[in-house]
């Protein structure tokens, strides 16, 4: 068996995406490393998750161009809930950037937001 566990994420400072993503999307701090030499093993994931998690890699030298930019301007990661009306109004009150009024779809309910650096997600919740 094989799964996606763990997906870099690009920052710029550390604790600035772990005070962005433990306020504002509610994940928890999994890990907090120091691997010396100003870097961390720094991980987050949403509270109870027990699929995919992010680690935040602050960006050196060339990196640092694709803060903000790591999927081209597409919608990057999509964060599933099981109650959208109750995270969308968490995230709007923590001052969480959405691009849309939520929608709904075929698939479920859904509305697009920034991350800290401009990159979008979907904050879904897939129809039953």
């Amino acid at each position: 068996m094989m799964k996606i566990a763990t997906l870099a994420f690009l920052v710029r400072d550390y604790d600035e995406a772990i005070a962005w993503f433990t306020r504002c999307l509610g994940f928890e701090l999994a890990a907090d490393t120091d691997m010396g030499g100003g870097k961390r093993w720094v991980v987050v994931r949403p509270p109870g998750a027990t699929g995919a998690a992010l680690l935040l890699a602050k960006a050196t030298g060339d990196q640092q161009a694709a803060i903000g930019q790591q999927a081209g301007g597409r919608v990057f990661l999509f964060l599933e809930t099981d109650d959208f009306d109750r995270d969308h109004a968490h995230m709007s009150a923590t001052g969480v950037k959405f691009r849309e009024a939520p929608r709904s779809e075929v698939y479920g309910k859904v509305a697009v937001f920034e991350d800290l650096y401009g990159n979008p997600w979907d904050l879904i919740q897939h129809a039953h």
